[in-house]
């Protein structure tokens, strides 16, 4: 099986190469050798040349603020060329799986949405990963696209990396406590990745859209403590206490995109469909900073 993975240097496209490795032959693209999304030409002429059976996207405009005022390149990265791709999966009668987020809703209510649920993003980012999902749908390709939310890696930049280094400065820090959702770790998107595509490559009705992030939930203010907390009781040298991280509104730290507050995705249907079991968001994160500590 020959397997082509777009965004390879990613934080999810760098776990993609250990997760599907196994499973066949893996063609890892990035924006310089052929899988530059904003490139529509080199970008068909790439996967026509590898005419791959699956086509694993993970490449994305994701400088959501940037995205208000650069949103024609959001569009063709985030919404024309999935759909692109989705056209050339359908000739070729492959499986393409896509990541899309939980920005494509609204961020009202505090209930976990599901898959079905009514969308409404509230950003040029939210919207064009929609208008992504929406031409991968309509293309009448085999797809799984995977909605998740607070992406984070050892590898790379990350909210946990920026709380420690500031920690390590100040005596305080003020941390936005009314956006609520799953920090959920690159490296469990790219195993569930891989159990999700073998089992639809071997049972394609399994093939449609899922909620794919860890267990349970918390604030970006409660996630700051977290981290501190772990970082503290292994000896970092931190300045800031956990009860000196104080809780603001979002309405107190204004960006150019506005934010859901309510990012909660339910997971049932996608434990239900492949048997598997989402660990709670502490899992990840603890090992994350075991590992970067």
């Amino acid at each position: 099986m020959k397997i082509l993975l777009l965004g390879k240097n990613g934080q999810v496209g760098w776990e993609l190469q250990r997760a599907l490795a196994p499973l066949g032959e893996l063609i890892a693209l990035d924006r310089h050798n052929g899988g530059d999304l904003a490139d529509s030409a080199a970008l068909l002429a790439a996967v026509k040349a590898i005419a791959p059976q699956v086509i694993v996207n993970a490449a994305a405009y994701t400088a959501v603020d940037k995205a208000e005022t650069d949103q024609d390149l959001a569009r063709q990265i985030n919404a024309s060329a999935p759909g692109l791709l989705a056209q050339e999966a359908k000739t070729l009668s492959a499986l393409l799986i896509h990541y899309s987020t939980d920005y494509v809703f609204d961020g009202s209510g505090e209930q976990a949405r599901s898959e079905e649920a009514a969308t409404g993003p509230l950003s040029v980012y939210g919207a064009s990963k929609l208008a992504g999902e929406d031409a991968i749908r309509a293309s009448g390709c085999e797809h799984l696209i995977l909605r998740t939310s607070w992406v984070y890696a050892a590898r790379g930049g990350n909210f946990a990396k920026t709380m420690l280094r500031l920690a390590a400065e100040r005596e305080q820090l003020k941390v936005i406590s009314d956006q609520i959702g799953a920090p959920t770790g690159a490296d469990l998107l790219a195993d569930l990745t891989a159990h999700m595509l073998r089992a639809t490559l071997a049972k394609p009705g399994l093939a449609g859209t899922y909620h794919a992030v860890a267990g349970g939930e918390t604030s970006w203010h409660t996630y700051a403590q977290h981290v501190i907390e772990f970082a503290r009781a292994r000896g970092t040298p931190i300045k800031v206490s956990a009860s000196q991280v104080l809780a603001i509104p979002t309405r107190d730290y204004p960006t150019p995109a506005q934010r859901p507050l309510n990012s909660r995705l339910s997971t049932a249907k996608l434990q239900a469909a492949f048997g598997l079991t989402l660990p709670a968001w502490q899992v990840g994160i603890e090992r994350m900073l075991t590992e970067i500590l």
